[in-house]
Parts: C-alpha cells; sequence; structure tokens
C-alpha cells in the first residue's frame, strides 16, 4: 500500500476533521469550548487557564472564546468562589444543548462514513480510537518542548 504512513494519515485525518462542522467556523469554535468545559467536568472549579490547557491555546486566545461563547449563551461565567481574581466556567443549558446537538452530528458523519462497513469493523475502529485516546495524555506530556528532527 502505497500513501501516507499511519501517523501522517492520522494527522491529516485530524486536521480535516477538526475544521468540519455543518454550522460555519462560529459554531466551531463554540462546539471547540463547549467540549473543553465539558471534559473539565467533575472538578470543583473550571478556570479559563484550564480550559486553555485542555485547547490547547495560550490563555488570551481561551478567554476569548469562552467570551464569545458566554455571549452566545453557550457557558456562564462567575467569580470563583476560592479566589475572586479568577473566573470559573460552566455549560449553560443552551451549552448542553450544543454539545448534544454535535455529538449527534459526530455520530451522524462516523456512520455515513462507514455505512458500507461490517459491524465488527465499525467496533475494532472505534476501540482503536478510544485506545489512541487513552495513550494520548502520557505521549503529550513527554513531548513538551520536542522538536521535530529531520531524518
Amino acid at each position: 500500500m502505497s500513501g501516507p504512513g499511519p501517523g501522517q494519515a492520522l494527522f491529516h485525518f485530524v486536521r480535516h476533521w477538526s475544521r468540519r462542522w455543518n454550522a460555519g467556523a462560529e459554531r466551531g469554535r463554540d462546539v471547540m469550548v463547549a467540549e473543553a468545559v465539558h471534559a473539565l467536568a467533575g472538578r470543583p472549579e473550571i478556570t479559563v487557564n484550564e480550559v486553555a490547557a485542555e485547547l490547547g491555546l495560550d490563555q488570551s486566545g481561551a478567554s476569548r472564546l469562552v467570551a464569545q461563547a458566554t455571549e452566545r449563551g453557550y457557558l456562564a461565567v462567575t467569580a470563583s468562589a476560592a479566589d475572586g481574581r479568577r473566573r470559573t466556567v460552566e455549560l449553560t443549558g443552551d451549552g448542553r444543548e450544543l454539545l448534544r446537538d454535535a455529538h449527534a452530528w459526530q455520530e451522524a458523519v462516523f456512520t455515513r462514513l462507514t455505512e458500507d462497513w461490517a459491524p465488527e469493523e465499525r467496533a475494532d475502529l472505534h476501540h482503536a480510537m478510544l485506545r489512541l485516546m487513552r495513550s494520548s495524555p502520557e505521549l503529550t506530556a513527554g513531548l513538551a518542548g520536542e522538536k521535530v528532527t529531520r531524518a
């Protein structure tokens, strides 16, 4: 089989789908920040800095995304109970609805992309992606500061 290696294919796939959303770029950014807040759920407080780390952005970039999503009603920002200088972030009802719609769209895309696959193939890909995600934090923690070198 010729073409890009599996690593290149993985990153091409991620880039391709990270830019797709059925309602445009603004909606995609809202979904992205809502997903980050959702991923951090269960913490006593979710700060803008934690959202920035989850998104892989600097604090100012995340702050802009949070502000935009707040203006649109998807997030609520309040002063921290522990430290009034910090802001905490949570999903609103509209934000949870946005995520439900996004997740339904994601499932529909997966179903459409794999509609001619056997159920076992779909399940295998699903499990393989989950395995990649479970190993991702370990790998990305070790990549901080690493440079890409030429072979």
